[in-house]
C-alpha cells in the first residue's frame, strides 16, 4: 500500500497539503457517513495510518528510505 495514494498526494506534498487530504479523505470514508460500507471503512483505517506516518517527519522519512 503507496500512503501517498491512499491520501492522493504527491511525495513532494508538503505537511498542509497531506492535513488537507487528510481531512477530506476522511470526513468522505468516516464510518459514522457510511453506516454499513465495509469498504468505507476499511480505505478510513488506511486513510488514518497514512497520515499517521506522512505526517510525522521522522516516520515519513523512514518510508521514504526504507
Amino acid at each position: 500500500m503507496d500512503f501517498y495514494e491512499v491520501l492522493g498526494v504527491a511525495k513532494t506534498a508538503t505537511q498542509e497539503e497531506i492535513k488537507k487530504a487528510y481531512r477530506k479523505k476522511s470526513f468522505d470514508t468516516h464510518p459514522d457517513r457510511n453506516p454499513g460500507n465495509a469498504e468505507a471503512e476499511k480505505t478510513f483505517k488506511e486513510v488514518q495510518e497514512a497520515y499517521s506516518v506522512l505526517s510525522d517527519e521522522e516516520k515519513r522519512e523512514q518510508y521514504d528510505n526504507p
